[in-house]
């Protein structure tokens, strides 16, 4: 063993390129690194896919309020988005008009408006909650990229340096050749685990302001929209 190390040390030479490193480590820092490189090209893949799935919903939410307040009937924006509910603003309007429409062919009474009025809100919330939980997913991925990867970095940053104090411990020889391995290896996992999390933490902290401000955004179309429905209602009912 001590001439394996003193085989390994004499090897290095001056070659400390990223995967010559990798190459070298123990099999547990190995398995770290690829860990944190999966790791850190999902969390880039849940960000990419974020980014454009919420410019997809501002310019889509932009230009269906557009049509929503234009002042047309509500019938015929419901027919023009019936097929076509590809955001959660439309999907949200089509299920409270669905609920809508049946109500109109059931007759005018003030029990009827009131039951209605219930029935709609319901909806709207239940249309509101599933909206938002879809659009929310993925975003676990971060915060577990985020909170883990150091931590795993971490784990093979002391595999790393256990190995580098063998190295001393087998060869009694404290020279930077005996050492440097078993530390390049545990830097290298500690700046992998970095790699890794800084950008889901702060994809995570974005996406989550994005999603809360869509939430608002969405949660006040829904109470407007209620409203809108209950005067309607109201009228019918008289």
């Amino acid at each position: 063993m001590e001439a394996q190390v003193v085989s390994a040390a004499a090897d290095i030479g001056g070659d400390f390129s990223l995967w010559s490193l990798f190459l070298r480590a123990d099999p547990v820092v190995k398995s770290v690194m690829g860990i944190l490189v999966i790791a850190s090209i999902w969390s880039w893949a849940v960000i990419i896919d974020k980014s454009l799935t919420f410019g997809r919903l501002k310019s889509k939410s932009n230009k269906f309020e557009d049509q929503f307040w234009s002042g047309k009937p509500l019938d015929e924006l419901y027919r023009k988005v019936r097929d076509r509910q590809d955001h959660p603003m439309a999907r949200v309007f089509a299920a409270a008009m669905e609920e809508w429409s049946q109500a109109k062919s059931a007759g005018r009474s003030d029990a009827l408006a009131i039951s209605t009025r219930d029935r709609i809100d319901k909806i709207l919330n239940v249309s509101v909650s599933r909206e938002l939980e879809r659009t929310e997913s993925s975003l676990g991925i971060l915060a577990t990229v985020g909170s883990a990867a150091p931590f795993v970095g971490l784990l093979g940053t002391v595999w790393g340096i256990m190995n580098a104090f063998q190295a001393i411990a087998l060869t009694k020889d404290t020279n930077l050749a005996v050492v440097a391995p078993g530390i390049a290896e545990a830097l290298f996992a500690t700046a992998l685990g970095l790699l890794a999390a800084i950008p889901a933490v702060v994809g995570y902290n974005r996406y989550s302001s994005a999603l809360n401000s869509f939430s608002v955004r969405l949660q006040g179309f829904a109470d407007e929209f209620s409203a809108i429905l209950s005067r309607q209602l109201d009228e019918r009912a008289r």
